[in-house]
């Protein structure tokens, strides 16, 4: 885009609390669309070509009580071809429709059916369905502990294109919890769903159509191994602005991009308060000075202006000291302290959380030792592999029912992956550095330096971890509460299409060959 934007000059906008479409013997029911629309994303751009979870962007919020059963269908009405460009030269694409869709929810204990699998897409109006497809209406028992979790979409092959398009939105689970702890809550309580995106100067989506280093054989479209956008946009703004009171406010804070990971800081020196995780309620509050969040995960932070009255803090993202000049997503938003207190804060700031269980007290059933490969396609092309297959290879991943096992996820590539598990939350044991150079000669892992426990804000209930370069990430989980088919991936989208995605099968112990 050639056009500069100007920052902070749009108000935040705070996403909609959906409301049931009727009730099902007592139970919720809710009808959602996913369709095409125009959203103005910034004062100076036309409105922006979208697709949304019923036309918006990013989707309604999903605001449920802990225990709540509800009922979601999930209608595709989008049109019959994409408005970005696909790569139909891996999984048979070519062969498949080019609008697909299913809605994974992402952090949610789901029976199969209800996952998103990859290959349980649909087409509009349910003409034409994946192999795997099984209904048309999710069931979300809702039985988990509260937690920010989020819902995007996840057909296979395409799933960066569909949520780079729109297809995204926050699904929230309370409980008891949270209410005993006294935490801002009501209008202080404001979901920032980020994500970068670029645009044309007409104020259409950008995506590119091939890598930058492309070669003349590859295909056009090609899939790309990442994407860097050139602006960050917050609930669906542009660098947007929110005026708040002098007071403490609590944000759910979730990366929705594909690629780009955020080290999230306060210009104002202030810190961040954070109680919650991916799964839910921390044991203790945390206090970070920066937050380094990785696509999928999320924060549960409080940030406290009190002191703060008249004054502007923004929230920055720190690019390292190599960051291009002309770079301008080191700015994110900005929160003017403008508004009268309407009434004494008596929300609190508590030291201690919730009780969680060490998952390393259970007897543990197995221990997966998984590497995380860098290698090319017949094009040569990048791919990225888990355990060096491919998604079309038989699962080789099939935990027991109720068993506990430790997955020791081995990076072998260059640079950091976010790797999601579904079905279950996961704990953090620990990470230790090996030589990457001496693994790339000979396929040795010699270790340069001792474990290291998680940071203090990842002592909690995980499902997406930052496993770094030249490190072996080890978790631990139990797997449960269902069984069936479900996926373990890298989130960055561009690596999950192609190919850095596998099928894990959660069996009866009896059914292990």
């Amino acid at each position: 885009m050639n056009k500069k934007l100007n920052k902070f000059i749009d108000a935040l906008p705070i996403p909609e609390i959906l409301k049931p479409t009727r009730k099902i013997s007592g139970e919720a029911y809710y009808e959602i669309q996913m369709m095409e629309f125009r959203q103005k994303l910034h004062r100076d751009l036309n409105p922006t070509r979208l697709w949304g979870y019923n036309g918006q962007f990013p989707g309604p919020v999903f605001d449920i009580n802990h225990g709540e059963p509800v009922h979601v269908r999930w209608e595709n009405k989008l049109p019959d071809k994409h408005l970005l460009p696909i790569d139909k030269s891996f999984h048979n694409l070519g062969k498949l429709p080019e609008v697909r869709t299913v809605t994974h929810l992402h952090g949610g204990e789901t029976q199969p059916e209800s996952d998103g699998y990859p290959e349980a897409w649909y087409t509009k109006n349910f003409r034409y369905t994946g192999p795997q497809f099984k209904t048309d209406v999710y069931h979300y028992s809702n039985h988990q502990r509260g937690a920010t979790l989020w819902y995007h979409d996840h057909a296979m092959g395409i799933t960066r294109l569909n949520v780079y398009a729109g297809l995204a939105g926050m699904y929230i689970i309370r409980d008891e919890q949270e209410e005993w702890l006294n935490l801002p809550s009501g209008e202080y309580e404001i979901p920032l769903i980020m994500m970068d995106r670029s645009f044309r100067d007409n104020g259409e989506l950008f995506y590119p159509s091939q890598p930058d280093d492309s070669e003349e054989n590859w295909p056009n479209p090609s899939v790309r191994p990442f994407f860097i956008g050139e602006t960050n946009v917050v609930n669906g703004k542009i660098w947007p602005y929110l005026e708040v009171e002098p007071r403490k406010y609590r944000f759910r804070i979730l990366n929705a991009a594909n690629t780009r990971a955020y080290q999230l800081y306060l210009d104002s020196g202030q810190s961040f308060f954070q109680v919650g995780s991916d799964g839910g309620l921390m044991r203790r509050t945390v206090k970070l000075n920066k937050l380094a969040i990785e696509p999928a995960e999320r924060f549960d932070v409080i940030i406290d202006f009190s002191k703060l009255d008249g004054k502007t803090v923004t929230l920055k993202n720190d690019l390292g000291p190599n960051a291009n000049l002309d770079d301008e997503t080191d700015d994110v938003m900005q929160f003017n302290v403008t508004l009268p207190l309407k009434s004494k804060d008596e929300s609190g700031i508590p030291r201690y959380l919730t009780r969680i269980p060490a998952l390393s007290e259970n007897k543990v059933k197995r221990i997966r030792n998984l590497k995380l490969i860098g290698t090319s396609d017949k094009l040569g092309r990048p791919l990225l592999l888990l355990d060096n297959k491919k998604w079309m290879d038989p699962v080789t991943e099939t935990p027991e029912l109720g068993a506990t096992e430790i997955w020791s996820l081995i990076n072998c590539t260059n640079f950091t992956h976010p790797i999601h598990i579904h079905l279950i939350q996961f704990q953090i044991i620990d990470r230790q550095p090996f030589d990457l150079d001496r693994y790339n000669r000979d396929g040795s892992i010699i270790f340069t330096g001792s474990a290291k426990s998680p940071n203090p804000n990842e002592k909690s209930w995980k499902d997406t971890v930052a496993a770094p370069t030249g490190q072996i990430t080890r978790v631990i989980a139990k797997f449960g509460p269902f069984t069936g088919d479900y996926v373990w991936h890298c989130h960055i989208l561009e690596h999950e299409d192609y190919d850095m995605m596998r099928p894990m099968r959660v069996v009866e112990a009896k059914e292990r060959e």
